[in-house]
């Protein structure tokens, strides 16, 4: 059976909502860069196949903390002896160009900060999972944003990061999702953030402290890990919390983060005026 190597979900021109295997230009890996794609029948994460029929005119959670040496070292805490997990809700999820709403709650106070992930999504059940089989969970790679907010996360969340880091919208994930016969190491892979075209994070993937074989293998003991589950893998240095003077996000800043092998996704902050504020 077919499968796909690089999954996108478009809206093609003819108004209806696709999963398709995109087709890059030569010497293109971005997958942002699609035009054309070929239309997936089935269900992605079993039974399903590529079809010959080409859609264009596209239009196209688990997360872990300071995973990054350097990053760890800017942020002056310990390099944490095991993955250092929390969780976003569902509603943080949304797409590679969607804006990243800041409602009145998450307004006031400093720490509005990007970060730059390589998230992993799982494409089978996994279970108990040895460190040596972890990459054959794997369904594809994208890239992330998982926006937070300083002081919830630290000052006011009473030692929980999901209230600084789960509001609607800040978890947006793109552009596709690569698949791991493409990306056979994903943990050597160049990734980074520009703020305003600005440069502001550019490291590599082989400063993750666990990387994603090790990752999925301690997540998925005792815990199912089901299709589809996307693990949002930490960032590198250069976040705004650790810049002298701190660099945080304002309203109308576009936020553009990229890994390797996989493209980019553009973000728009958005401060929600309509919400109030504490």
């Amino acid at each position: 059976m077919a499968t796909f190597s690089r999954l996108i979900r478009f809206l093609a021109k003819d108004g209806h909502v696709y999963y398709g295997d995109a087709l890059l230009p030569t010497g293109i890996t971005d997958i942002a860069k699609a035009t054309q794609a070929h239309v997936i029948q089935g269900d992605i994460f079993g039974q399903h196949r590529v079809t010959e029929q080409i859609a264009d005119d596209i239009r196209t959670v688990r997360c872990l903390g300071l995973n990054y040496e350097q990053h760890a070292k800017e942020s002056n805490l310990p390099i944490p002896k095991f993955p250092v997990l929390f969780f976003k809700p569902v509603t943080a999820i949304s797409g590679p160009s969607d804006d990243i709403p800041v409602a009145g709650i998450a307004q006031e106070g400093e720490g509005l900060d990007y970060e730059c992930e390589l998230v992993i999504v799982i494409g089978k059940e996994a279970r108990n999972v040895p460190e040596s089989r972890a990459l054959e969970y794997v369904l594809g790679y994208a890239v992330g944003n998982d926006v937070s907010h300083r002081d919830w996360q630290i000052k006011r969340g009473g030692g929980q990061w999901g209230l600084g880091k789960g509001f609607d919208g800040w978890a947006p994930f793109g552009p596709g999702i690569v698949s791991s016969r493409i990306i056979r190491d994903p943990n050597a892979l160049h990734i980074g953030t520009k703020l305003n075209g600005d440069v502001v994070q550019s490291s590599s993937t082989k400063d993750m402290i666990f990387g994603v074989a090790k990752t999925i293998a301690f997540l998925s003991q005792g815990t199912t890990l089901l299709p589809g589950d996307l693990i949002f893998t930490g960032t590198p240095q250069g976040v705004g919390m650790g810049r002298k003077p701190a660099l945080w996000l304002k309203d109308g800043d576009q936020v553009e983060v990229s890994l390797e092998g996989v493209g980019s996704i553009s973000n728009k902050v958005v401060f929600d005026k309509s919400t109030p504020k504490l």
